[in-house]
C-alpha cells in the first residue's frame, strides 16, 4: 500500500474527454487513471468542479465581523 499519494491534477471536462480512451474511472480514488498501469503509475486526473471566478456578493452582510 502506498504511504505517499499521487497529487491530484484537475483538468477541464474538454481534456477529459480527449483523454478518454486513455483513462478509466477508479471508484476508490474518485479520480480518472491511466487504463492497464495506473493502479501504480501515471497521473490521477479528476474533472475541474472548482469555480472559475467568484461572483461579488451584494446583499447586507450577515456574518459575524467582531471576533467576541
Amino acid at each position: 500500500m502506498r504511504t505517499v499519494h499521487r497529487p491530484r491534477r484537475y483538468v477541464s471536462q474538454r481534456w477529459l474527454s480527449l483523454m478518454m480512451p486513455l483513462l478509466r474511472y477508479s471508484a476508490s480514488r474518485d479520480a480518472y487513471v491511466l487504463r492497464g498501469v495506473g493502479n501504480d503509475v501515471g497521473p490521477v486526473v479528476r474533472r475541474d468542479r472548482r469555480l472559475v471566478q467568484r461572483r461579488r456578493f451584494e446583499g447586507q452582510e450577515r456574518r459575524r465581523t467582531s471576533a467576541a
